[in-house]
């Protein structure tokens, strides 16, 4: 496929952990709900499903933050849980309720029944990509992600998000570890073959979301989480459908107690949540892996002013920007989960031009 040039390489960069002008920055769920565009062109789609489903809405609202914003990165919009959806478990979306999942795995017949899914039924995404990425026209790059094995078990057999710390899962994963890690394999093998088949179909980097991780014991992470986003990231090209390397981004929300072992993972960049010092972060990881985080989401609730300090704070705390030829250690702006559909946009616009502002002071020290 031929696509416009990059013009803005800058996020890719970053990941590489090659010296960049400014420190890149994007956000998570940066394309969602705090935006008004964005809750316009879901109604016309009716549903959740039929905004992510839609190949031209969701191009639509995957670039309206780009508009808005100076951002350096665009991500796919859709949801973690389209590989479940097409494994047949019914996806649906409630107003107000989160994802559900009409036939979750609750018994042994169910969890031997599951296959890896037709990649067929997720062709709405792949389109989706390559639409975004021709319309991007090379302004910044596109990353692809899915949710990490670990975390679409948990949806999975719950059935939905939980609000009594995953006990049905964990309940599987202590009494039954053998049908756990028969749906843990499956979903290494389904995730891998999505995020190829993102890659073939133009995207730039890919991120795996490994968003419960967080939620296991000490002795559970690594054997049930760790040791799966491991295959995914062993399976992954390391090549997109433009020749050029494509960076790969681990996130465990609540896994800074296990940056140690994350460091070995064969990725590129590991992202962090607040609860994280990125410089301890990067004295224990930054010779091999660029970082990405951290902001605390909720900080986008204060007075612009607030949000612009609290944003150097976080950039100071990473410390001196990477300026040499070789590889060392590089940072890429976000936070340390998704932004809150509660959140002003202007106050999103005092972040972007507090971090490039002072990411690019700090570089003229």
């Amino acid at each position: 496929m031929a696509f416009p040039p990059l013009t803005n390489d800058t996020f890719l960069r970053a990941c590489l952990r090659q010296a960049t002008p400014y420190t890149p920055l994007w956000l998570m769920r940066q394309a969602g709900r705090y935006l008004p565009e964005y809750k316009a062109t879901r109604a016309r789609a009716g549903s959740f499903m039929g905004l992510a489903t839609n190949v031209q809405y969701a191009t639509e609202v995957t670039l309206q933050p780009l508009e808005r914003f100076d951002l350096d990165a665009a991500i796919l919009f859709s949801d973690i849980l389209t590989v479940p959806d097409a494994m047949g478990l019914g996806l649906s979306f409630a107003e107000g309720e989160g994802p559900k999942l009409a036939r979750p795995l609750r018994d042994e017949a169910a969890v031997a029944a599951l296959r890896v899914p037709d990649l067929d039924q997720l062709r709405y995404v792949f389109d989706a990509v390559t639409s975004i990425r021709g319309a991007l026209q090379g302004r910044v790059p596109l990353i692809g992600f899915s949710g990490s094995p670990w975390t679409l078990a948990c949806y999975m057999v719950e059935g939905s998000g939980s609000r009594d710390d995953w006990r049905g899962v964990k309940s599987m994963l202590y009494s039954r570890p053998d049908l756990m890690h028969r749906i843990l394999a499956i979903n290494a093998e389904a995730v891998a073959a999505y995020l190829n088949a993102q890659i073939d179909a133009g995207a730039q980097a890919v991120m795996v979301f490994d968003s419960w991780g967080g939620a296991l014991a000490a002795r559970a992470f690594p054997e049930f989480s760790l040791a799966y986003t491991a295959s995914v990231l062993a399976r992954l090209k390391r090549h997109g459908a433009d020749g050029q390397v494509v960076p790969r981004i681990v996130f465990t929300k609540g896994g800074g107690l296990w940056l140690d072992q994350m460091e070995r993972l064969d990725c590129d960049v590991l992202g962090v949540d607040w609860t994280v010092s990125l410089a301890k972060a990067r004295a224990l990881v930054g010779a091999s892996k660029a970082l990405q985080g951290n902001l605390d989401p909720a900080v986008l609730f204060a007075p612009p002013e607030q949000v612009g300090a609290e944003a150097r704070r976080v950039l100071e705390e990473f410390g001196a920007p990477h300026e040499g030829n070789g590889p060392g250690p590089t940072h890429i702006f976000n936070l340390g989960h998704g932004i809150s559909q509660f959140t002003p946009p202007e106050n999103v616009h005092a972040l972007v031009e507090a971090v490039h502002s002072h990411s690019k002071h700090m570089r003229a020290r």
